[in-house]
């Protein structure tokens, strides 16, 4: 079958998600939620192409499949439930874990079911399983924006399936499982071999709504976290990785880890080399998920069975809820926003400011340097934003260019962010990062921030508040 979507030589993974994002909504191919851009999409016969799970031989042989926990893998989710199998599901951003087992209520329905298999089933039904539990996953199925015939596979430039599967991989949970990913026909494109790196999961199996087909993949599958390619900062946002590198280091493996920034490693949670092109059109390939093998997908972007969202850029929590938007996330987290929450028109209420650790507030309302040069050791971006463009998009957008920020403050009421990097060269890797940023086709200007005091406002900035009848900001903790 010809692929819908042309790919010409040269292009970079980026190109390829925003080829593939721009076609399926040009083409009206996806469900709520919308736009699909800096989404694994939630396509039109999603329910369709899961059906085809229960057909492959390997899905009898096995029992226990591990799912993403993508809107578009629900139909996945409950074959697996209802045929009685194990059912693993991935937990939100690796925060607390690494896998967690969904656990129907005893004599569950179809109707029982099928709630299990949603965002608001896994929140509910799910144990916790660590990382030295005795489990053996054959199947694993995986979202994707972009799949081959050739088995390559491209996420959505966070890197978590690439994550999970290098840590079953370490912890003896997967050997040579069958990795299958969902999508819909024209996310079936041709992908440059040259893109594929030694992190990135490949699949064998490829479900759409009108057919399987079988890759016959030759390309191998990463084969445990490399360490070289994450930072301190890395195991700092994902905790579990630290106790996963001590298991590893006791068994006498080299768990050197890089000397890349977090920026660059890890793209907000853990991310290897950066995409090439996609990130500053001449850095290094990062391999889209976020992480040790390469990249990281958002555990925090599914959609509940209700269609209500459960991450529009807010993360889950770790016992799975979702963090209300604007909230900051919890020191294990990978962006913390100290931003606004927004109003059921995409409207932004201004939140401000953060915390600083004593609990004081640093002022996030202090306009940009436009009085004077930037201060070469700044830790800090100051962002323009376009007019409508969400918090969710933003942090997606940052998470795809491998520049998520140990903080991020947002002020969506003055067209503005700041975004806090751990030290002065992870700002310049992001900087340069974000360099020509553009979302949903709207362009952020990016630039070094002046350094802002902490504590209390500056006196121009309350008074910008006043003048305009911006609500006053209130700390968010």
């Amino acid at each position: 079958m010809d692929a819908a979507i042309k790919i010409h030589p040269g292009v970079s993974k980026w190109d390829i998600r925003q080829k593939v994002w721009d076609y399926m909504e040009a083409k009206n191919l996806a469900n709520f939620p919308r736009p699909v851009h800096n989404r694994i999409p939630n396509f039109k016969g999603a329910e369709r192409a899961c059906a085809h799970v229960s057909t492959l031989e390997i899905f009898h042989r096995t029992n226990e499949v591990k799912v993403d926990p993508d809107k578009p893998l629900e139909g996945a989710r409950l074959e697996v439930l209802q045929a009685g199998k194990t059912l693993l599901v991935p937990t939100p951003r690796l925060r607390t874990g690494l896998l967690n087992k969904i656990v129907p209520p005893q004599g569950a329905s179809r109707k029982d079911l099928r709630v299990c298999s949603t965002s608001q089933g896994v929140r509910e039904y799910s144990v916790p399983i660590g990382l030295d539990a005795k489990i053996t996953v054959d199947l694993v199925v995986v979202g994707a924006v972009a799949v081959s015939e050739k088995g390559y596979r491209i996420g959505k430039g966070e890197g978590y399936s690439d994550m999970e599967y290098a840590m079953m991989v370490s912890v003896g949970a997967v050997k040579d499982p069958v990795v299958v990913s969902v999508v819909h026909d024209c996310q079936v494109i041709d992908i440059p071999e040259n893109l594929i790196e030694s992190h990135d999961l490949t699949v064998d199996y490829i479900l759409t709504p009108t057919r399987a087909v079988r890759t016959r993949c030759t390309h191998p599958k990463p084969q445990g976290i490399i360490w070289a390619k994450l930072d301190r900062d890395v195991l700092e946002k994902i905790p579990i990785l630290k106790k996963l590198r001590s298991m590893e280091e006791r068994a006498g493996k080299d768990v050197t880890l890089g000397g890349v920034s977090a920026g660059r490693a890890a793209g907000g949670a853990a991310r290897g080399a950066q995409d090439r092109g996609a990130q500053d059109r001449g850095a290094q390939d990062r391999g889209e998920s976020e992480d040790g093998t390469g990249g990281v997908q958002d555990r925090g972007e599914s959609e509940d069975g209700t269609g209500g969202a459960q991450d529009r850029g807010e993360s889950e929590d770790s016992t799975g809820g979702a963090q209300d938007r604007g909230e900051s996330e919890d020191s294990t987290g990978g962006v913390q926003d100290r931003g606004e929450s927004e109003d059921s028109t995409g409207g932004a209420q201004d939140r401000g400011e953060s915390e600083d650790s004593t609990g004081g507030a640093q002022d996030r309302g202090e306009s940009e340097d436009t009085r004077g040069p930037q201060q070469q050791g700044s830790t800090t971006l100051y962002l323009g934003l376009p007019p409508g463009l969400r918090v969710s998009e933003l942090k997606s957008a940052l998470r795809g260019r491998g520049a998520s920020p140990l903080r991020l403050s947002w002020q969506g009421a003055q067209r503005r962010a700041f975004l806090d990097y751990s030290h002065a060269r992870a700002a310049a890797d992001a900087l340069r990062a974000l360099e020509g940023l553009s979302i949903s086709g709207k362009s952020v200007r990016v630039q070094l921030a002046r350094s802002r005091r902490a504590g209390r406002a500056p006196n121009h900035a309350r008074t910008t508040r006043a003048q305009t009848g911006a609500q006053t900001p209130r700390s968010v903790t």
